[in-house]
Parts: C-alpha cells; sequence; structure tokens
C-alpha cells in the first residue's frame, strides 16, 4: 500500500532542505508568471548540487518519472483539493494545491 506525505509548502517562491524516504535533498519552487508559466521545481542534492531543474508542478503524473536513473527512491505527485486536474495556481499551493511524496 503506498505511504502518502506531503511537501510543506506555502505560495510563494521559497527553498528548503528536505529528507524523503531517508535522503537528504533542497528543493526550490519558484513561480514564473508568464505564458504557460506557473508553479516550477527544482531539486539539489543535500550539498545543494543540482539533480533537476525546472519541473512544472502539473497533475497527474510522477513529476521524477523521466528522471529514474538518478535512484529517486518515490514519486513526486500534484493534487487540487476540489478539481484533482487543476493546476496550482499562484495563491492556492500549499493550501488547495499540494504537493505529495509516495512510496510504496
Amino acid at each position: 500500500m503506498p505511504s502518502y506525505f506531503e511537501i510543506p509548502l506555502s505560495a510563494t517562491p521559497q527553498t528548503f532542505p528536505i529528507t524523503l524516504s531517508g535522503v537528504d535533498y533542497r528543493m526550490t519552487v519558484q513561480f514564473r508568471n508568464a505564458d504557460q508559466g506557473g508553479w516550477v521545481l527544482d531539486v539539489a542534492d543535500g550539498q545543494s548540487n543540482p539533480l533537476v531543474q525546472g519541473i512544472p508542478l502539473v497533475t497527474g503524473v510522477n513529476l521524477l518519472a523521466p528522471y529514474g536513473h538518478l535512484g529517486f527512491t518515490g514519486r513526486l505527485w500534484v493534487q487540487t483539493t476540489n478539481d484533482p486536474d487543476a493546476i496550482p495556481t499562484y495563491a492556492n499551493l500549499g493550501t488547495d494545491s499540494h504537493v505529495y511524496w509516495v512510496t510504496d
């Protein structure tokens, strides 16, 4: 049965350390206010060495699927409370739109 951990976010650009499945990471979320923009995620290792950058926070997919070769032991999943397919807006990240670390 999958295990879900909500990554604590707020509707503001931020960089923070986080431990997921016993591995230290540093995450950065930023909002790109442009056509086809929105929230994007950068993931670095615990020493701030970039692993992946510019992942759009979209719903319905494992955000880390294209990066399986990097050895992530979980999935990142985005979902919005009232409409699971709605992408996070500038104002609702962390309140109505959530990012989860999912492990099996």
